[in-house]
């Protein structure tokens, strides 16, 4: 049995923290923005950002595709009516049986960028599109990915060549890192897509899709910009290196669809004096829903709250961590933010834009501390 939380400090009644709150008519207005950003490109939604029902419900009835990672994610799709045909696998390691399952559903492209994963897809994926990821260096991102996936381009040559003769169509993938402050970096990868695809011309043959990637950023502390500025960089570079005449292309937006539609509310526990440092103590931190604040380069937006208004007044740096018993669960040392002096337990905190990469990266249990819990209207 667990214990009833008292809620110190201001005798107001609160509702039990934390949680997040979603609102998915700004999903379906975030997947408006970036369809007209991106006319003529097929949207697949990276469903690991969130893959809540309500959410993709939502973006099944905007018409959204898919990009999965694992028969989970497959599995969520289905159960909102998403259809296999419009899935594209995107996880470069997969199970056997995970691939089985896949292709005999309908999903027919997938990703991969060593030749160990080549011979399990042309083994188990028989005619589907195959789509190599190639590597990037993800300047500008706020998470750079290419550490673990992706492969240099004549790697990435050889591959499409191995599976062309394999007799699979063949697609080129990339990420240019999430968080992307920067509409340009897609330029180098169309770049090298296309002198990759000038290579299997010389052979005879042609890429059947094109993938972007994600990396469309969310309304965070740092500033980026608007995402029709995103969408024209895209273009200018898709018509520069890949012409009128370029296979289809797809993109798999995460963070931007979903990030900015949800609002995690924490409260504080403690306030300390620990050296020369405040430390601020929340109910939520690393292993409930903050994660991303590993590297402190995604830094969220805050409101901080009494009584459910505004906390105001004079302010300093604090040092911001979570509940657990865990000396990594520390969310923000390096990065100061400035908070209330008057801060006291009981007090809330509001972090923006936390709809992506929260509650699907949330302990199941670690410390005794529950799942984050979600909210969706």
């Amino acid at each position: 049995m667990h214990a009833v939380p008292i809620r110190p400090g201001n005798g107001v009644a609160t509702s039990p923290t934390p949680v997040v709150r979603i609102d998915t008519a700004t999903v379906a207005r975030r997947y408006v923005e970036l369809a007209a950003a991106l006319p003529g490109v097929e949207l697949h939604y990276a469903v690991k950002a969130n893959p809540a029902a309500p959410v993709l419900r939502t973006l099944n009835r905007e018409g959204a595709s898919w990009d999965v990672a694992s028969a989970g994610e497959i599995d969520a799709v289905l159960a909102v009516g998403g259809d296999p045909d419009r899935m594209s696998f995107g996880n470069t390691v997969k199970r056997v049986a995970d691939i089985c399952y896949a292709h005999q559903l309908g999903v027919r492209r997938f990703s991969f960028d060593a030749v160990g994963e080549l011979a399990k897809l042309v083994r188990f994926a028989p005619k589907a599109t195959l789509m190599v990821r190639i590597a990037t260096d993800g300047r500008g991102a706020g998470w750079a990915l290419g550490g673990k996936f992706g492969c240099a381009e004549p790697v990435a040559a050889d591959l499409l060549a191995r599976a062309v003769a394999a007799g699979h169509p063949v697609g080129v993938t990339f990420h240019v890192g999430s968080q992307q402050r920067d509409p340009m970096t897609w330029d180098e990868p169309l770049a090298a897509t296309a002198r990759l695809r000038a290579g299997l011309h010389a052979g005879g043959t042609d890429l059947s899709v094109v993938n972007v990637g994600g990396g469309f950023p969310a309304a965070m502390l740092e500033p980026v910009p608007p995402i029709a500025q995103y969408g024209a960089a895209i273009r200018r570079a898709l018509d520069e290196h890949l012409g009128a005449d370029r296979p289809p292309v797809i993109a798999e937006p995460g963070r931007f669809l979903v990030a900015d539609a949800g609002v995690l509310e924490t409260e504080v526990l403690l306030v300390a004096e620990r050296g020369q440092a405040r430390w601020v103590y929340l109910d939520a931190g690393l292993f409930t829903g903050l994660v991303e604040t590993i590297g402190e380069t995604i830094r969220y937006r805050v409101d901080v709250l009494r009584d459910g208004e505004p906390l105001g007044g004079p302010d300093g740096e604090v040092v911001l961590a979570g509940p657990t018993c865990d000396s990594l669960d520390v969310l923000y040392a390096q990065h100061r933010y400035r908070l209330p002096l008057d801060l006291r337990p009981g007090d809330r905190m509001r972090w923006r834009s936390t709809g992506a990469y929260t509650a699907a990266y949330s302990t199941v249990g670690f410390n005794g501390f529950a799942p984050l819990s979600e909210v969706y209207s």
